[in-house]
């Protein structure tokens, strides 16, 4: 695992437990602009893995979602192309956030 430090500023409002461990990865976006990206949870549809990933600076901003694949014991992230894969994953995301909200 990678070995960064763990650091919170004060207005970390979030209320969620921060036992796990950060998984930060920087994506580039469409303006080329290296952009962190934390990965939140995870959660699968039918076979596939797929990520949900929030900006770190900016995590109140719509997150993204990404399909896992495993290549070469490596976690490869790729972004949806497949319409009907996207409406599956959104309905399945959406689920699991009225799963959560629901629990708390």
């Amino acid at each position: 695992m990678s070995d960064h430090n763990h650091v919170h500023d004060e207005n970390c409002n979030h209320d969620h437990d921060h036992e796990h461990e950060e998984f930060v990865l920087t994506l580039t976006d469409e303006q080329g602009n290296d952009v962190e990206m934390v990965l939140v949870e995870t959660f699968d549809v039918g076979e596939r893995l797929y990520a949900l990933l929030l900006e770190r600076e900016n995590p109140e901003a719509d997150g993204i979602i990404l399909r896992v694949e495993e290549e070469n014991d490596e976690m490869m992230l790729y972004n949806i192309e497949d319409e009907q894969e996207w409406n599956e994953v959104e309905a399945a995301y959406n689920e699991l956030v009225a799963q959560q909200d629901s629990e708390d």
